[in-house]
């Protein structure tokens, strides 16, 4: 496979700068445990943790990475943080789209795009998170939700060196559920399959899947063809867990 794996840590709105500091130098530290070919390893902390977090990453294999972005690169717009001041800090990833975003902060399908759109002109790599809901697998329309956000939600501007899909089923985003093997694959062939026609270079993107992500899950995950690595939430902040989890897709 050519697409090298590459394992995020979201740690969501969880951490102050000691235990996360600890926590990121805990992964660190683990590192040499992992198998030679390791995948790429990208930590999202809040953005309070972003300058720390950074200095413990400066110099190493782990890359920085913000849970979300404006899609303005400067204005009053209070309590937001802008691209570009993502990559000053250091980032080379970041978040958009997650499906908490969407749901909390009534975040569509144009805004998305409009943060990734932002994101690239910062230089970042956009994480665009997309999933249907409980009420949309249980309908069947979990394939036309998906293609409708891949459509609206990915920039034609879109390459394998700027864009990531992670695809996170809602219903299984700090539930405790799982998608089945399956389920997965049906959805994340559908994803490599859009994006091939889609944009330039779509069906060599790297591909996540994230929801409820578990050492005793990923094995069966992280094997599937078209996921390419995952987007972990609360496992990621258990360096123990991360690291097993991120070890499942070294061996690829």
């Amino acid at each position: 496979m050519s697409r090298r794996p590459l394992m995020v840590a979201n740690w969501k709105m969880n951490g102050l700068q000691r235990d996360g500091a600890a926590l990121a130098q805990a992964i660190l530290q683990g590192l040499p445990s992992l198998p030679e070919s390791q995948p790429q390893l990208v930590i999202c902390p809040p953005a309070t943790l972003l300058a720390p977090i950074g200095a413990v990453l400066s110099g190493t294999q782990v890359a920085l990475g913000g849970q979300d972005c404006h899609a303005k690169p400067s204005g009053a717009y209070t309590g937001d943080v802008a691209a570009g001041m993502l990559a000053d800090l250091g980032c080379r990833y970041v978040i958009v789209g997650h499906s908490e975003r969407r749901a909390m902060h009534a975040e569509d399908d144009a805004l998305v795009c409009a943060k990734a759109v932002a994101a690239h002109g910062a230089g970042l790599t956009a994480i665009i998170c997309i999933g249907e809901s409980l009420a949309d697998r249980e309908a069947g329309r979990t394939l036309d939700v998906i293609a409708r956000q891949l459509d609206l939600s990915v920039p034609q501007g879109a390459t394998t060196a700027n864009t990531v899909i992670a695809y996170e089923p809602v219903w299984a985003i700090g539930t405790g559920k799982v998608a089945t093997p399956a389920q997965v694959a049906e959805v994340q062939g559908a994803i490599r399959g859009r994006l091939a026609r889609q944009v330039s270079s779509g069906a060599d993107i790297c591909l996540l899947y994230g929801g409820s992500v578990k050492p005793d899950n990923a094995a069966t995950l992280l094997s599937l063809d078209d996921v390419d690595g995952a987007l972990v939430g609360g496992a990621s902040l258990d360096a123990a867990q991360f690291l097993a989890i991120a070890a499942h897709a070294a061996r690829r």
